[in-house]
């Protein structure tokens, strides 16, 4: 599968992802700049959605799937993803600690095209949550967050399918949520997965925000040009 290109695994089944293949994962398949996945970053996190994508590879496409970020994992950690058919498992490293906790129902599909395509699909839509899904949302609401030191966090993604029998999957985004608490903010980026004209399957991202003040738009438009211009430089250079 494509994803082998992204991780590496030992004779005992330990997975590894190193920053620089973390790193190309976040900017070539999901199009996420996001500095904490550069691989010289000293805040280094390799990104949720490529671990979201080892478990529906190694696992496959469950009609009914939760994934809960509990954890941020460095430069070549050591993952254990278990030889399960339990229906809540995790990600751990060689000390238990959790980094993702998995619940999952339903029928279960193991075609590789149809995972691979879905996972194309879902990380292109995840990684452009940046700046197009959750500035609108902080403009609504007249916040933003710390602009030197951004605390955008990737809490959980939930799906659930209809059938988990259909081909050639395209996400489409629905009106997101956002709520605040005090200095807090989440986010919920809702998504429906079609299969031709037929609604196969919905979920949500969400995300929590850290750190909350009031709008400054002049300098969250400026950080968002920074952003985008870090990633047209990257891909004129690619």
């Amino acid at each position: 599968m494509f994803l082998q290109d992204f991780y590496r695994q030992d004779d005992n089944a330990v997975v590894r992802i190193t920053a620089d293949q973390a790193s190309h994962f976040a900017k070539d398949v999901a199009g996420d700049f996001n500095p904490l996945h550069d691989a010289d970053s000293k805040r280094f996190c390799v990104p949720g959605d490529l671990l979201f994508s080892l478990v529906l590879e190694k696992y496959g496409l469950s009609e009914n799937m939760l994934f809960e970020f509990v954890g941020m994992v460095g430069d070549g950690v050591g993952l254990h993803f278990p030889d399960t058919d339990s229906d809540v498992f995790e990600v751990t490293d060689d000390n238990g600690k959790a980094y993702l906790r998995v619940t999952r129902s339903g029928k279960v599909n193991h075609d590789k095209t149809l995972i691979e395509s879905f996972i194309r699909d879902y990380v292109a839509f995840s990684g452009h949550n940046f700046p197009y899904g959750l500035v609108p949302l902080l403009e609504q609401e007249q916040v933003m967050f710390n602009l030197d030191r951004p605390l955008v966090i990737y809490e959980s993604m939930t799906i659930e399918f209809k059938t988990v029998d259909f081909s050639q999957p395209k996400l489409e985004a629905l009106t997101p949520e956002f709520s605040v608490n005090g200095k807090r903010g989440s986010a919920k980026l809702h998504f429906q997965i079609k299969s031709g004209d037929d609604v196969v399957g919905l979920g949500f991202k969400k995300l929590a925000v850290s750190g909350l003040r009031a709008m400054d738009k002049p300098a969250l438009d400026q950080f968002v040009e920074n952003y985008l211009a870090r990633k047209e430089n990257y891909l004129q250079s690619a």
